[in-house]
C-alpha cells in the first residue's frame, strides 16, 4: 500500500478530502500547465532532476496532494514538519536521519506546509542541509514566497505556480466525491439536481471547500436528500476566499486603485465590492481612497479630497451596510474625476531637493525678527509683504540663498489645473517683468 492510500485509508472517519485524495498525477483536476506530460515540473519528476520546489497557489488547489505524489513518484522518505510548532531540535533530529538514510542510499523529502509560517531561524538552520542535497525541501503556501523566504533558500528552490480551480474542475471532483461508497453510504437519499453545480459555484476555486461544503451538507440532510434549499441555508455565510494581511489583500486593493486611476468606474465598483464581501475592513478603502483623490487626482478636482473624506465621516457613522452606499458613490466620484498627479511628484520633487541640500539656512529676509538683538543682525529686512506690493507681487527669492529657484509643481491641463496652469503662468510672467525692472533701475 502506497503512501496516499495509507493516508486515505487508515483513518477512520476521515474528512472526504483526504479520503478523495488522488493517487496518482493523471487523477488530479485541474493545474494542467504543471502536469502535462511535456511541462517542466512533470517532467523532473519523471527524471529525477526536481530538486527542493515550493508550490505556491490559492487555497484548494491541490499543493499538499501534488507534494504527496511527488514523494510516492520519487520514492524519498517523507518528513512532516509543522513551521509552527517545530523547533530548531527538531530540524537537527530530522537533519541527523536523513544523514544517515542519504548514507544507505535513499533521500529524504521535507514536507513544510504554510512554509510562509517559516521563521528565519527554521530557514537559516535547514538551508546549508538543502544546499548539499542531505535534505529536499518540499513548501507549500498560499503567500508570495518571495516575501516569506529568505533569499539564500528562495534560490535553492524553483517555484511552481498552481491556479484557482475552474468551476468545471471543481464539478468533476465533486461528482467523484457523490459517487464515492464512503459518500452514498452517509447520504442514502442523494442530492438533488443541481446542487453539485452551485457547490462549485460556491466554492470560490477551492476544491477542499467544495468537498467539506458537501460532507456538511450531507451531514445537516441526516440521510435525506441534499436540496436547493439546504445549500442555500449553509451558504448563506460563507464568504468569498481572502486574507486581509496577505498577498491577496495587495492584490485586490492595487486593482481598485488602478480601476480608479484608469477612470474605469464600474471595474472600481467592482473591485470595491470584492473587498467589502470579503470582509475587509471599510476605513481601510475609505483610507486608500483618500490617498487616491491626492495622488492621482489632485488640484485638477480639488473636491475629490472632500468626497473621499467625507466618504470616510460617513461611514464611521453608518457603519455596513449603510455606509458602504457612501464608499460606492467616492469610488464613482474619483473614478470619474479628470486625473492630475502634479501635486504628487511636485511632492516628491520637493522631498528630493531638500534631502539633497541639507539643512540650509532660512535667507535672513524670510525670518521673523521678535527681539532687537534679530533686528540688528537683519532678520527680516528686506521681506516684502505681499499684501503692500504693487498688485500683491513679491520680487524676492524665497529659496535658501544657497540653491537656485526650482520648479517643483507643473500643473497638468486637465480640469481645474488648467485655469491653475494659467493663472501660475501670469503670477511668473509679471514678477519676472517686475524683477527685471527693479534691475535696470539698480
Amino acid at each position: 500500500m502506497d503512501l496516499l492510500e495509507e493516508q486515505n485509508n487508515s483513518v477512520p472517519n476521515a474528512p472526504l478530502a483526504d479520503l478523495l485524495r488522488p493517487c496518482s498525477l493523471d487523477e488530479v483536476s485541474g493545474q494542467e500547465h504543471l502536469l502535462s506530460r511535456n511541462s517542466p515540473f512533470r517532467r523532473a519528476l519523471e527524471e529525477g532532476v526536481l530538486g527542493s520546489f515550493i508550490l505556491w497557489g490559492p487555497p484548494g488547489s491541490g499543493k499538499t496532494t501534488l507534494i504527496l505524489l511527488v514523494s510516492r513518484h520519487a520514492g524519498h522518505n517523507f518528513v512532516r514538519f509543522s513551521a509552527v510548532t517545530g523547533g530548531v531540535k527538531q530540524v537537527r533530529s530530522i537533519v541527523e536521519d536523513a544523514a544517515r538514510l542519504r548514507r544507505q542510499g535513499l533521500k529524504t523529502l521535507l514536507f513544510v506546509d504554510e512554509i510562509h509560517r517559516f521563521n528565519k531561524a527554521q530557514q537559516d538552520a535547514f538551508l546549508p542541509h538543502v544546499e548539499d542535497g542531505t535534505i529536499c525541501l518540499a513548501g507549500a503556501t498560499t503567500e508570495n514566497p518571495s516575501f516569506e523566504i529568505i533569499a539564500p533558500l528562495l534560490s535553492r528552490c524553483t517555484v511552481y505556480v498552481l491556479r484557482r480551480l475552474e468551476n468545471e474542475q471543481i464539478l468533476s471532483i465533486l461528482r467523484r466525491a457523490a459517487a464515492h461508497p464512503e459518500f452514498r453510504s452517509m447520504n442514502p437519499g442523494g442530492i438533488e439536481d443541481g446542487v453539485l453545480e452551485d457547490i462549485a459555484s460556491c466554492a470560490d476555486g477551492d476544491g477542499r471547500r467544495a468537498l467539506n461544503m458537501l460532507e456538511l451538507l450531507a451531514g445537516m440532510a441526516s440521510g435525506e436528500k441534499i436540496t436547493t434549499e439546504l445549500f442555500r441555508d449553509a451558504a448563506a455565510s460563507s464568504p468569498l476566499s481572502y486574507d486581509k494581511s496577505g498577498e491577496e489583500h495587495y492584490n485586490l486593493i492595487s486593482a481598485l486603485h488602478k480601476s480608479l486611476r484608469s477612470s474605469d468606474v464600474d471595474a472600481s465598483l467592482y473591485w470595491l465590492a470584492r473587498m467589502i464581501l470579503s470582509g475587509e475592513n471599510p476605513l481601510y478603502i475609505a483610507r486608500r481612497m483618500i490617498r487616491f483623490a491626492t495622488e492621482d487626482v489632485g488640484l485638477a478636482d480639488p473636491s475629490a479630497l472632500t468626497v473621499a473624506m467625507r466618504a470616510a465621516d460617513s461611514w464611521r457613522f453608518l457603519g455596513s451596510p449603510e455606509g458602504d452606499l457612501a464608499l460606492a458613490e467616492a469610488a464613482c466620484y474619483l473614478a470619474l474625476a479628470p486625473k492630475s498627479n502634479s501635486v504628487y511628484t511636485a511632492w516628491q520633487r520637493a522631498v528630493s531637493a531638500s534631502e539633497r541640500g541639507g539643512s540650509l539656512p532660512v535667507p535672513l529676509h524670510l525670518r521673523n525678527a521678535p527681539t532687537r538683538l534679530m533686528k540688528e543682525l537683519d532678520y527680516g529686512k528686506d521681506y516684502q509683504y505681499a499684501h503692500g506690493m504693487p498688485g500683491g507681487t513679491v520680487t524676492h527669492v524665497n529659496f535658501p540663498v544657497e540653491m537656485r529657484e526650482e520648479e517643483f509643481y507643473i500643473p497638468s491641463d486637465a480640469g481645474r489645473e488648467a485655469d491653475i496652469s494659467k493663472k501660475l503662468s501670469q503670477w511668473k510672467e509679471i514678477r519676472n517683468r517686475t524683477r527685471a525692472g527693479e534691475a535696470e533701475k539698480r
